[in-house]
């Protein structure tokens, strides 16, 4: 196996005398060399967004988003996608992390799983792909066979596969429809990819999820609009949030809230004077943007 042409594999020259620095310098050339991480970021933007409209385009037909990956970037695909259903309101299945190993290799480092293509395959085909899923694989060297493996067999069922890599001229690279290359170079520790490559992986995955959410509705503003109350700190900002976008008391808000059942139906019905079962209807309608219910109920003055 021949590493030396991927990026994350080569020495940093700005480090190589790391061993021998003091506390504050070692971590003075972290901070120096994380700086370089928005814009290797940025200069994927174009290819970002392109990915994001696919997502959209799937969900508005049931499709799923489907983050893939081993080690530290199976378990960012996988935080990334559990923090959808109490951010934005979306059902479990909607946005799903599979990494190699499975559970086990989330708290525990299963370094050989990432070899493991027959498993990648097995794993995809018990998500039942379709065409309207798109698939994201997610490694800083790019050429992991488990999500090497597990793109291209969602090639094959006809999705839409993206990659997050950050190393260019990658096997992933070769594989995806769309391809994002965060080049954020070599890493202060040499192959230590969990420093500024994933960085950069969370901050992409960030703004797959967000930008699509933003687009099928899920925020308001940027307030998120969608939000499930699972615990007390989420039950009050659904309260504050519908205070804050209707301009009523927090109390007025818990009473709306406790009548529709959710913070769109709350602000919708206050903010229109609609009631009953028209909120929820018109809510229906626009598909769950609550702008366009807003602006389609209140007449101008």
């Amino acid at each position: 196996m021949n590493l030396t042409n991927i990026q994350t594999e080569r020495r940093n020259q700005q480090t190589l005398e790391i061993d021998q620095m003091t506390t504050y310098e070692i971590l003075h050339v972290i901070n120096e060399e994380d700086h370089v991480i928005p814009e290797a970021v940025k200069a994927s933007l174009p290819v970002i967004e392109q990915l994001v409209d696919q997502i959209v385009e799937a969900f508005q037909q049931d499709g799923r988003l489907i983050y893939v990956g081993a080690g530290t970037s199976g378990r960012l695909g996988v935080l990334d996608a559990s923090e959808c259903p109490p951010t934005f309101g979306t059902p479990s299945e909607q946005v799903i992390g599979v990494i190699a190993g499975g559970d086990q290799a989330l708290q525990y480092a299963l370094e050989g799983a990432e070899d493991d293509e027959d498993q990648a395959v097995e794993d995809m085909k018990r998500l039942s792909l379709t065409t309207n899923d798109v698939i994201v694989g997610i490694a800083a060297s790019g050429r992991t066979p488990y999500t090497v493996a597990a793109m291209a067999y969602a090639k094959t069922v006809g999705a839409t596969v993206g990659a997050v890599t950050c190393s260019p001229h990658s096997k992933m690279e070769e594989v995806a429809h769309y391809s994002i290359v965060a080049n954020v170079g070599p890493e202060v520790v040499t192959g230590s990819t969990r420093l500024k490559a994933g960085t950069a992986q969370k901050l992409v995955l960030n703004m797959l999820t967000t930008a699509s959410m933003i687009k099928i509705g899920k925020v308001y503003s940027n307030l998120m609009v969608d939000v499930v109350p699972t615990n007390r700190k989420l039950v009050q900002r659904g309260k504050n949030i519908v205070a804050e976008i209707a301009g009523v008391p927090v109390e007025e808000a818990e009473k709306s809230l406790e009548t529709y059942g959710s913070t769109k139906a709350a602000i919708l019905s206050l903010l229109t004077g609609l009631t009953g079962e028209s909120v929820h209807a018109t809510l229906e309608k626009y598909d769950g943007h609550l702008r366009k219910a807003i602006e389609s109920t209140v007449v101008p003055s």
